[in-house]
């Protein structure tokens, strides 16, 4: 067991495909925790086998690199090329992490799991929806979601998925997890009811537009510092606390 547990965390320091870096992630859970209704949180830390969603909010990057669960590499992100939308891009036939979402909310909806299925899937899904919501995720197949687009980040070479996995978040404010949700959980009750309206299909379309702007800044070999953290920071922020919130709402809805 020991020898697993270093083995995946050797794994997930060397990813470059893979969403939020493990920041993002526990940003994501821990906003979606603070907004369940205490009928949900009860019955998603039962079916965690008591751990919190933010203690899991990593763990698929690690696993989609072992041989149980290899087939859910693709699941991470939908690639859209510059002149197609999500519903002209023709679709991966490995799945893509839109339908990985639907179809993991409709197998928990279902109550047809055993508890060890209810567990996996929900692991997986408070992942997949942080995946969802990071723009490289929404990012063009040509350049396989920004890893090639090279950047110099304050001086040093980087790749664009990365500077948007890891680098930026850490760049725009230092602080942890619970800070984070402090900082951006704040909009009202209607802002709340507006961000969580629509369909996963729908929340991916808008970070693919998101991701469209990013392009339009970020072109290969561009100098990336100061300016660029100023520019992207509130993005980030909004594409963080809509993760979070959409994901509390997923796992409302199911565990209601």
């Amino acid at each position: 067991m020991k020898r697993f547990i270093i083995t995946l965390i050797a794994i997930c320091t060397t990813l470059t495909s893979f969403g939020w870096g493990q920041k993002g992630h526990d940003v994501v859970a821990y906003i979606a925790e603070c907004n369940l209704s205490p009928r949900a949180y009860k019955k998603v830390v039962a079916a965690l086998e008591g751990h919190s969603p933010v203690y899991y909010a990593n763990w698929l990057d690690g696993a989609s690199h072992t041989p149980e669960y290899a087939y859910t590499k693709t699941w991470h992100y939908a690639n859209v090329d510059e002149g197609n939308t999500f519903t002209t891009q023709p679709r991966n036939e490995k799945g893509d992490v839109v339908q990985a979402v639907t179809e993991i909310v409709e197998k928990l909806k279902s109550g047809n799991l055993s508890a060890e299925e209810e567990n996996i899937n929900l692991r997986m899904l408070i992942h997949l929806v942080g995946d969802m919501h990071c723009p490289m995720h929404a990012g063009r197949l040509s350049d396989r979601g920004g890893n090639n687009v090279k950047v110099k980040y304050f001086g040093k070479s980087k790749k664009l998925h990365s500077v948007w996995d890891s680098e930026l978040i850490e760049s725009a404010h230092r602080w942890g997890y619970t800070e984070w949700q402090r900082e951006i959980d704040r909009v009202s009750k209607a802002e709340k009811r507006e961000i969580i309206k629509g369909s996963p299909t729908d929340w991916f379309v808008q970070t693919h537009a998101t991701a469209v702007e990013v392009y339009k800044h970020t072109p290969n070999g561009a100098s990336l510092s100061y300016d660029y953290v100023t520019l992207f920071t509130p993005t980030l922020e909004e594409q963080l606390l809509r993760g979070g919130l959409r994901l509390a709402h997923l796992l409302n809805e199911i565990y209601k």
